[in-house]
């Protein structure tokens, strides 16, 4: 053994200095681990909201998009189909849109920011499944009620602004999703307008 005396600044340079290149390792490390806990670009495009051209949307069609994984339907009613509505609220069970399943801008009779467009999530409140448009036929459903929307699993019945027929297993109106009109013949389905 050497009695030669302990060079301190030497030791605490190499101490210092192995810190500093395992820290630099350890931050290569964390960052691509970190890095692939956020959404892929397809995940986040998967969410990302969607513009519809409306403008060539004829009355009583109904123009299906998707957004979020899941089918939302845009229909141009007449204006036959809007002065049908206030006529069977003593049906419905929730014909104000108490619940919260649209948002505050959609909280009227049409549950719409323009009364003839309808733009709703096409999943039916009760188990998920997606209800059929029909545009002329839903008197077989709903006696006295020209258009609406039936889903044959189970029975559940919407109208033409999505909401929930009585005695049926749905307990809710067709959800609204957060949409505005970027112009005249288009809209974003998926946000609300910044300021609005």
């Amino acid at each position: 053994m050497s009695n030669a005396p302990v060079d301190t600044g030497r030791r605490r340079f190499l101490t210092w200095s192995t810190t500093a290149v395992g820290g630099v390792g350890a931050a290569f490390v964390a960052v691509p681990f970190i890095s692939s806990w956020n959404p892929s670009a397809k995940a986040k495009a998967a969410g990302a909201p969607v513009e519809v051209d409306v403008s060539k949307i004829e009355p009583g069609q109904l123009l299906r998009v998707e957004w979020r994984g899941k089918p939302v339907w845009i229909v141009r009613r007449n204006q036959a189909t809007l002065d049908d509505l206030a006529k069977h609220d003593n049906k419905l069970r929730d014909p104000d849109s108490a619940e919260p399943q649209q948002p505050e801008y959609a909280q009227n009779a049409y549950r719409s920011i323009k009364p003839e467009l309808f733009v709703a999530v096409g999943l039916c409140t009760h188990l998920g499944c997606s209800p059929t448009y029909l545009p002329d036929s839903f008197g077989e459903q709903v006696q006295g009620i020209t258009s609406g929307f039936f889903c044959p699993c189970h029975g559940s019945k919407f109208d033409m602004a999505g909401r929930v027929f009585q005695g049926v297993p749905a307990p809710l109106n067709l959800v609204i999703p957060p949409y505005y009109y970027v112009n005249d013949t288009s809209i974003l389905v998926g946000a609300d307008k910044e300021g609005a």
